[in-house]
């Protein structure tokens, strides 16, 4: 079980009852996507308010996290702190049970109570997260990226930047030609 998991022993059956809920933990492994997402380790700190429904738990909450990744098109490091705001039914095993049998997907994607006794904030934390992030984060909109020859940042290198380079097919022939930096005698 990760820290994320919340204890629904105390909050009363009665539709409308709610039970208020602080995290203050550790960012759990792949909280995001391979190029950006909350960094493992880091303060995650959780609010939320969980209501007893007619099917389940109503969770709503709001979470701060420091987001870390890199610029997709420069690959300089990206770091801020970020709220996300999350909503998410937990139906109780039996409502669960009758929602599969209804649904013609048998894959749903409904999150229930484990147990009776618990809930698992970690896929509706990560859910919300990863809609919030960018596909493809950059540093700035209009990031040049990486020099495609020496692999440098083309916001770091003056604007005449280029390389020489001789087709590969031709590369013997420049043997033949005299020099034309140094002296010729």
């Amino acid at each position: 079980m990760t820290g994320l998991v919340v204890d629904i022993l105390d909050l009363p059956p009665a539709i409308g009852a709610t039970k208020q809920i602080h995290l203050d933990l550790l960012a759990p492994e792949d909280l995001g996507t391979e190029l950006i997402g909350a960094e493992p380790g880091s303060p995650l700190v959780v609010d939320a308010t969980l209501a007893s429904m007619e099917d389940g738990v109503l969770v709503r909450g709001r979470a701060q996290a420091h987001i870390h990744g890199e610029c997709a098109r420069c690959l300089t490091d990206l770091d801020e702190d970020r709220e996300i705001a999350f909503d998410e039914l937990y139906l109780l095993p039996d409502k669960a049970a009758e929602a599969r049998a209804d649904e013609e997907d048998e894959e749903a994607d409904d999150l229930f109570v484990t147990g009776e006794t618990t809930l698992d904030l970690e896929p509706a934390l990560r859910d919300a997260l990863i809609l919030g992030l960018p596909m493809r984060p950059l540093c700035r909109p209009d990031c040049a990226g990486l020099c495609s020859q020496c692999g440098e940042r083309l916001d770091d290198l003056p604007a005449d930047h280029h390389h020489e380079s001789i087709d590969p097919r031709w590369a013997a022939l420049s043997g033949l030609l005299p020099d034309t930096d140094g002296e010729q005698g």
